[in-house]
């Protein structure tokens, strides 16, 4: 009662072992692991004969025709059938290759009302041809491709098995190698490995069981005996006072597994050649002995295997089943994923073109981004800070303008023989009082260099802080060494030679800031592009091809820089900014202050006072010495205008016109343009998938296909 009340609940639900069968057909099992039952053993265990029992198909037993694959069988009631119905195909290994999975694929055959003994074993020998395994022209002894056998008819249970190659130790001459035995070890253990796998583990009774290597990898993978049935054959083999201890065994008391052992009584070989045994006669018979008639029915014979596997099958499936779907959904996603990041298929110049038009406009865009500081845009700029390029830019500016600021003259500016504080100037030209004692010089450059740059950009250089030095001294001795007839006066080409000298140290400062530019705006242009291409290939392609024109560019940047110092340094000193003379009056008025200072006189009526006669004091200076003075004034005044004058010139000229915003800066390179201009050829060697991404490409859309098809089955 409790068998047929059993059997009418499985048969409630054959939707959720159809689902199970059907993931494996569409090859789901290669991806994820599925619940299944797995028929473990030695070659020797009788697993054959298990099978045989279950099936009742006629399993070949010569060694030509062992088991040299996995079988999967598949038990499904038809009502709709008169008679038995048996469909073989192959599931081909994701190994093969394309043209290899397409034959195997379409192999087929099927018989009705069952296949004789002959018809199976000639069925089995085309298997063997098909997948290159046994025989003499054999490509391997054993394959993964996985035999499909689909029994349907209108008493059948629902039921699936996978048979896998029974383990061996010893190799057969001319049959088997020692490289086999690991290969079909690794075949065995890879399904046992399966959380998911119910382990069918067949062992003769005859011998020592506790020692079976079977039972020794089901304990290595199911330690708990969670997951393993025990299957005992050929209990009739069994020595006289043995019999006792297999009783034991399969009435639990040792070697525990939660599914138990059932003992299963199959064929001899006197029997087998005795074409009229039946078998489940034979067996039932075997079962009324002592001590055999002890253990109970359920754990006997093959009727009661069939019920356990059946209850523990559907068992394990629908406790799988929600895990499954969630795998399915991750797999799938991780491989849409994955194919993603290959970017568009291009086998072909449309396709190549096309997909380098889109790293275009994603390079465009991203440098888009990067010049207005939309950085909230795309979190490329939260994970690559160095991408903020507005950013990193102005910033350089900041420190290029503060540099030349505090370092870029060769001596201090004083007045009335004092260093001049300059208080009403923001701009102070005095080297920072915070800086340590033992430091007295400054990098030229504030960013590393790149190895693909060291023929365009300046090597590091320091300059030293201005001098202290007396600058009066220096400038009387340019004035005595240049003095011609001129009364009050100077030489005018006394202004530019001071002037140079003054600023000798801004070559290096900007080049050492057009050189961080560059390196700045290379670095991005090499991040963007390693960001957004497909593969190292594509990345080293585009850099190799783009390198002549983006170092072009950059030397542009460095040859304005030349330029602008060149106009300032070696031109006659200009300027039409009414700063020069608002500089030039404060320069003078401050002296004045400064020599009218001890002569003031404090009055709470009128303030400060000085008396007509005290202005003597202005009198005391030398044609010569108040020249000097004037000179310096002069230079003072001149050099703060140049200076702003420069820094401005260089920031907008040549960096920000040649190298970020102007109408042909190296970032613009990287256009529809440029992909206009290649040739096929060329397309092809940039854009053109290698033969591991074009066969990564296949196998991530075959793994597409078969997930879509699973979750269809699912859902």
């Amino acid at each position: 009662m409790r068998k047929e009340a059993f059997e009418n609940s499985m048969l409630a639900d054959p939707a959720l072992l159809d689902k199970i069968d059907k993931l494996f057909a569409c090859n789901v099992g290669e991806y994820i692991d599925l619940p299944q039952l797995v028929v473990v053993g030695d070659q020797s265990s009788g697993k054959s004969s298990v099978l045989e029992g279950l099936t009742q198909l006629p399993f070949p037993r010569d060694s030509g025709l062992c088991t040299r694959f996995a079988t999967q069988i598949i038990f499904r009631r038809d009502r709709g059938l008169s008679t038995r119905k048996v469909i073989a195909s192959i599931i081909p290994t994701s190994e093969s290759d394309a043209d290899r999975i397409a034959r195997l694929s379409e192999w087929r055959t099927e018989s009705i009302g069952g296949i004789e003994h002959n018809l199976f074993s000639k069925v089995m020998q085309e298997v063997h041809e098909m997948m290159g395994v046994g025989g003499n022209s054999a490509v391997s002894t054993f394959s993964k491709d996985i035999l499909r056998l689909e029994i349907s008819g209108p008493e059948e249970d629902h039921l699936s098995v996978i048979d896998v190659p029974g383990i061996f130790k010893n190799t057969t001459p001319g049959l088997t190698s020692k490289s086999d035995i690991a290969v079909v070890r690794e075949m065995v253990e890879g399904y046992m490995k399966n959380p998911r796998s119910i382990m069918l583990a067949v062992v003769p009774a005859n011998v020592d069981i506790a020692t079976q290597e079977i039972i020794e990898m089901a304990r290595e993978y199911d330690a708990e005996g969670e997951r393993t049935i025990g299957v005992l054959t050929k209990p009739d083999l069994v020595d006289k006072g043995a019999e006792n201890k297999v009783v034991d065994l399969v009435s639990g008391n040792k070697l525990f597994l939660r599914h138990g052992w059932i003992i299963v009584r199959n064929l001899n070989q006197q029997e087998l050649t005795d074409r009229n045994t039946d078998r489940d006669e034979a067996e039932e018979a075997f079962s009324r002995q002592a001590p055999w008639n002890t253990i109970a029915k359920d754990r006997f014979g093959i009727k009661s295997l069939r019920s356990r596997l059946q209850e523990t099958v559907t068992e394990n499936a629908r406790r799988a089943f929600p895990s499954v779907r969630m795998e399915i959904n991750k797999r799938l996603k991780e491989a849409k994923s994955s194919l993603k990041a290959l970017g568009n298929e291009r086998g072909t110049a449309e396709q190549q073109a096309g997909f380098l038009l889109d790293i275009m406009s994603k390079f465009q865009e991203i440098t888009s981004q990067a010049l207005s500081t939309s950085y909230g845009e795309n979190d490329i700029f939260d994970d690559h800070m160095d991408l903020r390029l507005a950013t990193m830019v102005v910033n350089r500016d900041t420190v290029f303008a503060e540099d030349l600021d505090r370092y870029g003259h060769e001596y201090n500016f004083k007045t009335n023989g004092k260093r001049n504080p300059d208080s009403s100037d923001a701009d102070s030209t005095t080297a920072p009082s915070d800086e340590p004692g033992d430091q007295n010089e400054v990098q030229t450059r504030k960013t590393d260099s790149m190895s693909e740059l060291d023929d365009v950009v300046t090597e590091q250089t320091y300059e030293s802080f201005p001098s202290d030095s007396d600058i009066y001294e220096w400038l009387n001795q340019l004035y005595q060494s240049s003095r011609g007839f001129e009364i009050g006066t100077f030489n005018a080409s006394l202004l530019p030679t001071i002037m140079k000298k003054q600023s000798a140290k801004w070559a290096n400062f900007a080049k050492g800031y057009i050189s961080d530019v560059i390196t700045i705006v290379h670095q991005f242009i090499v991040k963007v592009l390693e960001t957004i291409c497909v593969g190292k290939r594509v990345f080293n392609n585009l850099c190799s091809i783009m390198i002549d024109n983006l170092l072009d560019k950059y030397q542009r940047a460095l040859a304005q820089v030349d330029f602008l110092l060149h106009v300032e340094r070696n031109q006659a000193p200009k300027t039409l900014n009414h700063y020069f003379n608002e500089n030039l009056q404060r320069c003078r008025q401050e002296r004045l202050r400064s020599k009218l200072e001890s002569k003031v006189i404090s009055d709470s009526y009128s303030g400060e006072l000085v008396r007509l006669e005290d202005l003597t004091v202005l009198n005391h200076m030398s044609n010569s010495e108040y020249t000097v003075h004037d000179i310096h004034d002069i230079l003072e005044s001149y050099y703060k205008v140049a200076r702003k004058r420069f820094v401005d010139n260089i920031c907008m000229q040549a960096a920000d016109y040649h190298l970020i915003t102007g109408p042909e800066t190296p970032t613009k390179l990287f256009s529809s343009s440029l992909v206009n201009r290649l040739s096929k050829d060329e397309l092809k060697d940039i854009a053109g998938e290698d033969a591991f991404t074009v066969q990564q490409r296949m196998n991530l859309q075959k793994t597409i296909r078969e997930l879509e098809e699973g979750k269809r089955i699912l859902f």
